[in-house]
């Protein structure tokens, strides 16, 4: 098997950026990703004490579809983190300073619209990941999986719906459901599969339309009987994988 795509997606919700290659330390997760979120007025995140919270208190793809139409692309080495919209307004500024996260809070507020609830806040917590897990977590999908599903449905389902840091080849359709408990060599790090991949109102937003035009989780239950759709597995051993590293069940 192998690393087919690598991304990362340093604010929730927003732009997916492709990576050659990630070093992922033990219990953790793709530097930056999943970083930064906008917590929604009433969510109740407070930075001094953070917690993980579900993804309705943030702004997100299952709530809030218009965010597909944001590009939005940042710069580790400084901070800057741009977006731009469809109509050419836009922001960039120091996502890790507190100045910078108010300018960005502002935009996407005004973004949102009537979908921005209370007075919304841009949040970035060093060591702090906004996964829609618990723990943290690097998510996979088979790509035969997908292509399968594909069929089944009878049109093509963007990649980009699902979200998934590691895209890999070279296994059959699903097996990827089997392997959980196990752990698998990627690249040169080691993972242990946790669980499946239970999809949500996310998936029916076209990342290329910003609107909601497919309904995989009822496509998934349809065909196959269950909502899954890639699998989350933990860091058990830190190392480094890129693209077209090998991805190898450990103990077969």
């Amino acid at each position: 098997m192998r690393v087919e795509y690598l991304y990362r997606y340093p604010v929730k919700g927003l732009t997916a950026e492709a990576l050659e290659s990630a070093e992922v330390e033990t219990d953790g997760c793709i530097p930056w990703d999943r970083a930064f979120a906008l917590a929604q007025g009433d969510s109740g995140f407070d930075p001094a004490a953070p917690r993980w919270l579900q993804k309705a208190n943030f702004m997100c793809h299952a709530r809030n579809a218009k965010i597909a139409a944001l590009a939005s692309f940042f710069e580790p080495r400084d901070g800057t983190l741009t977006i731009r919209a469809p109509d050419g307004s836009g922001v960039s500024a120091n996502a890790l300073s507190e100045a910078g996260r108010a300018r960005l809070s502002a935009f996407l507020t005004s973004w949102l619209g009537e979908d921005a609830r209370g007075v919304p806040a841009f949040q970035h917590v060093p060591g702090h990941s906004f996964c829609d897990q618990r723990e943290k977590v690097v998510s996979l999908i088979n790509m035969a999986s997908l292509h399968d599903f594909e069929a089944k449905v009878g049109a093509r389902r963007h990649r980009r719906r699902f979200r998934a840091n590691v895209w890999f080849s070279g296994a059959a359709p699903w097996a990827e459901r089997t392997w959980v408990g196990q752990e698998i060599q990627l690249g040169g790090a080691v993972l242990r599969i946790t669980k499946g991949i239970v999809r949500c109102p996310a998936t029916e937003v076209n990342p290329e339309t910003a609107e909601r035009d497919a309904n995989p989780v009822e496509e998934l239950r349809h065909h196959y009987g269950h909502t899954e759709l890639g699998i989350h597995a933990k860091v058990v051993e830190g190392g480094r994988f890129a693209i077209g590293d090998a991805l190898e069940i450990l103990g077969d």
